[in-house]
């Protein structure tokens, strides 16, 4: 994957509003399958010019998570001490560290959780166990191993554009896997044995 391409596309998102309009569905999802098979933005606005302009804000935001998340992985690929799962269509897995399943997600810093970024910071638990109950539904839910990718924009709150970055992520993602530590891990059970989490800040 070339990172520097991808980072140019994702950045060209960045001109249009981000507005989800709805929660996300398995109806909807499918209804926008091609953000898998479409490399720009303004493709992805094109090929969904036959949909009502709601979808294609909808088509736009999943265009522009999925890919970003596809850097992330290529990113973690990269590592000496990360091996990738080659099977795309495992849900669950995304790749190893230290022979350690791990499925990612990126996520703006959660209004939901009701809660100050300061005090998640000092309650890493507690943020990680929210994310787990709250976060992904239907077809994307699932309580495994996962790495949760959080962005904080201080500044101007605008946290959804740092998953265009991809320099930015990738100088946290290396930090992390520099002074990964298997011990550190969090460690929770929702009822269907141990599952391992942990953060990595971007803010």
């Amino acid at each position: 994957m070339d990172l520097q391409r991808v980072e140019s596309e994702l950045k060209k998102r960045l001109l249009y509003p981000y507005s989800w309009g709805r929660k996300q569905s398995d109806l909807w999802d499918r209804e926008t399958r091609y953000i898998y098979t479409t490399y720009s933005a303004n493709m992805v606005i094109v090929k969904g010019s036959h949909l009502p302009k709601e979808m294609v804000d909808y088509a736009l935001n999943r265009w522009y998570n999925f890919w970003s998340a596809k850097a992330v992985e290529e990113i973690f690929a990269l590592s000496d001490r990360v091996k990738p799962n080659l099977n795309v269509y495992d849900k669950l897995v995304d790749f190893e560290i230290e022979n350690i399943p791990f499925d990612h997600k990126s996520s703006v810093f959660p209004r939901g959780f009701g809660k100050s970024y300061e005090y998640a910071r000092e309650n890493e638990d507690e943020l990680i166990e929210w994310l787990y109950q709250n976060q992904s539904s239907e077809g994307r839910k699932h309580l495994k191993n996962r790495l949760f990718i959080v962005l904080y924009d201080s500044r101007n709150k605008e946290h959804w554009k740092m998953k265009s970055d991809i320099g930015l992520l990738r100088e946290a993602i290396d930090g992390y896997l520099g002074r990964f530590d298997s011990a550190k891990l969090h460690r929770f059970d929702f009822g269907d044995g141990e599952v391992l989490s942990d953060i990595i800040w971007i803010a």
